[in-house]
């Protein structure tokens, strides 16, 4: 049986990295079966209308980030407010979602994809300034320290912990200190920082109609 998060990837038409390690072998479902899911073989073909296209990259985006609707809404809306003013909404948007606990332990390699990482932070895996947090939405900002809290680095699942981080490239806002199991915010991320494979305007377009 696939996934359910295989098959998001596979709708979506390229991978959005759910799955973790997986996504990263030739296991992966993008790789095993490059269509939607449906007809084995058989890739559906459609002319897709602006809304189509609109709802398609805010499906995306909702997506890579992990996001329930309601979540990316808000998110939307609050940038939206600010149109119009001097920094340009879609690097709003970036800095935001990129700002999140649960995405900035990702990044960093703490978990192996953003859903396990909105997962550890629930369990109370992590401590921000020295603080534990369990909110995956929280929003760090440059100065602020993330550490895996020492009663929970035995566990088995972070063994091997200090040799996935020295694999991992850190975008140039975060740094690790790999002995002290601990991440800092040293700037702000930016779109130049992302490589997003989605259409960010298009979302706006989509929740502005």
């Amino acid at each position: 049986m696939i996934d359910s998060k295989c098959k998001i990837c596979r709708r979506a038409g390229q991978k959005l990295f759910l799955k973790g390690e997986r996504c990263y072998t030739p296991k992966c479902a993008i790789v095993k079966r490059p269509y939607s899911p449906g007809k084995k073989g058989k890739r559906r073909v459609s002319s897709l209308s602006e809304y189509g296209k609109e709802l398609r990259e805010k499906q995306r985006l909702k997506n890579w980030y992990n996001l329930k609707e309601s979540q990316l809404k808000k998110y939307i809306k609050v940038v939206l407010k600010r149109r119009g003013k001097a920094e340009d909404p879609v690097n709003i948007l970036i800095k935001r979602l990129e700002s999140r606990l649960d995405n900035v332990v990702f990044q960093m390699g703490f978990a192996k994809s953003r859903p396990q990482a909105r997962q550890f932070i629930s369990h109370g895996h992590f401590l921000i300034n020295e603080k534990k947090i369990n909110i995956p939405s929280y929003q760090l900002r440059q100065g602020d320290k993330i550490r895996l809290n020492p009663q929970k680095a035995q566990r088995k699942i972070f063994q091997n912990i200090s040799q996935s981080l020295k694999k991992q490239k850190l975008p140039s806002w975060l740094k690790l200190d790999i002995e002290k199991l601990e991440g800092e915010i040293v700037g702000g991320p930016s779109i130049q920082d992302v490589s997003l494979p989605i259409e960010i305007p298009a979302v706006f377009e989509f929740y502005s109609r």
